[in-house]
């Protein structure tokens, strides 16, 4: 058992109230911890021990702060394999998968620590004598940093390592189903030196507490990733303060593969892109637009790497693909999948075995999709692949950008004129050509249109958490 609690003004407490939440292994179905409830005077508190936080670790130099993040990063690595098995046991993703979030989440922290010391100002050449115009970029504030769990540690990484590489302070209100693999990372922090206040740990009900945190004056920026629905709400409510945002929204990926594409490749690295995480990942390929004279190769070839998955406890050695993280997951995915075949698809699952308990759903291939489906309009995020075939390239890009998400998109093709023209012309934050690999810290992350704005990555992700000012000075004639 493992019982969560939450971190406000550097001490580590349980609720004020005392509420709990069970936490649930989604391979066993059985309750395997706890996590505390906050109530609104816990949330009041975390402000209060934010407000003294960020002023603390503004003050520090910027080596100071680099140092400190450094320090987590390499804590993070030494208790890596602790709380891979935690975050294992809790979201349901292969150990293997653990690790190396865990190993991506450390590098982060390590590249923002290092930019923080790059965050530069400007000097701009005057048009008039004697004067001085300089540009400088000071941390925005404490931040509201609102995180999934279907990377529990990385997606806080991204965000706690751009605003404490800035300067700022930060509130994460971490998932409720996956709490105890966040509050391991964060201790890095705390015992690498971070001051008391810095960074603050809530959970309980996220509409209560971004409904709290958004239109508190203390709190300058928001930071959120999710659904494309409550990143609308949550958006609407910090324009109503006058607060920037950053919004990591749904996605719907589509993926184009061309008549001249590498099929081995392809198939290998969807897969192994498809049913990472159970599918359980905003980036992950949906839409499969195949060109029609390598349709029947691609999706033999496909289906070989779906048999080849080892589905059950990402703790069982040779395990790839583990459960959805809950009932409700389950339950979404089988109302999609129920309506596809109610409108004409046709399915294919591998004949592998499967845990007979656990909150497992079969890899799913989906053919003959239809516009009506919901599955064509809804992010299903899980292990489902729709399957159709194209010949003018024209149209499978009018069906890349039909939808309104637009995080990410993959294009296969040996031609270097058509890879370039498709990542340009696709609607997407992100285009990755012949591979998958566009999570890397640093380059940009983030989406287009309904899939959000800002981004988590790169230079520019540090740039978001800072206010640009204009110092412009006359001087005196020597």
């Amino acid at each position: 058992m493992v019982n969560t609690q939450l971190l406000i003004a550097g001490r580590w407490c349980d609720a004020h109230d005392g509420r709990t939440l069970d936490v649930l292994d989604p391979t066993t179905e059985e309750c395997i911890g706890r996590v505390a409830y906050a109530a609104k005077i816990d949330m009041k508190a975390a402000v209060e021990g934010a407000t003294i936080g960020f002023e603390a670790w503004r003050q520090l130099t910027v080596w100071d702060r680099c140092h400190i993040m450094r320090r987590a990063a390499e804590l993070l690595r030494e208790r890596s394999s602790q709380i891979a098995r935690i975050m294992t046991a809790e979201e349901g993703k292969p150990l293997k998968q653990a690790m190396t979030e865990i190993d991506s989440a450390a590098e982060t922290i390590e590249y923002f620590a290092e930019q923080g010391c790059r965050l530069n100002g400007e000097l701009v050449p005057s048009r008039f004598p004697h004067v001085e115009q300089r540009v400088i970029h000071q941390p925005v504030g404490v931040v509201a940093a609102f995180t999934p769990w279907n990377f529990p540690i990385n997606q806080i990484a991204r965000k706690l390592g751009a605003a404490l590489g800035a300067g700022c302070a930060v509130i994460v209100k971490a998932p409720e189903d996956t709490p105890a693999s966040p509050a391991e990372f964060i201790r890095c922090f705390c015992d690498a030196g971070v001051p008391s206040g810095t960074i603050s740990l809530l959970y309980g009900d996220p509409a209560e507490i971004s409904e709290y945190l958004i239109p508190h004056p203390v709190v300058r920026k928001i930071s959120f990733t999710g659904s494309t629905v409550v990143g609308k709400h949550l958006a609407a409510l910090a324009g109503a303060q006058m607060k920037s945002v950053i919004m990591e929204l749904g996605g719907h990926a589509p993926v184009i593969i061309c008549h001249d594409a590498d099929l081995d490749m392809a198939a290998e690295r969807l897969c192994a892109s498809k049913f990472r995480n159970a599918g359980q990942a905003c980036t992950s390929p949906t839409r499969f637009l195949l060109h029609t004279d390598i349709a029947d190769s691609f999706i033999e070839k496909f289906k070989k790497q779906i048999s080849s998955l080892k589905i059950g406890n990402g703790l069982d050695e040779g395990v790839t693909m583990g459960p959805l993280v809950s009932d409700r997951r389950l339950k979404a995915l089988t109302a999609l999948i129920e309506d596809a075949q109610k409108k004409g698809a046709e399915l294919w699952r591998p004949k592998i075995p499967m845990p007979s308990k656990g909150f497992f759903f079969q890899p799913t291939l989906v053919f003959r999709p239809s516009l009506d489906m919901r599955l064509m309009q809804e992010e299903p995020f899980g292990p489902i692949a729709i399957i159709d075939k194209f010949t003018d390239l024209e149209l499978a890009l009018k069906e890349a950008n039909r939808l309104a998400y637009a995080l990410a998109a993959y294009v296969y093709t040996r031609s270097e004129r058509t890879g370039r023209l498709l990542g340009e012309k696709i609607e997407a934050g992100m285009v990755a050509v012949n591979h998958s690999g566009i999570g890397l810290p640093e380059i940009p992350f983030g989406g287009m249109k309904d899939s959000g704005y800002g981004t988590e990555g790169g230079p520019e992700a540090l740039r978001e958490h800072t206010i640009t000012r204009l110092v412009s000075s006359q001087h005196e004639r020597s």
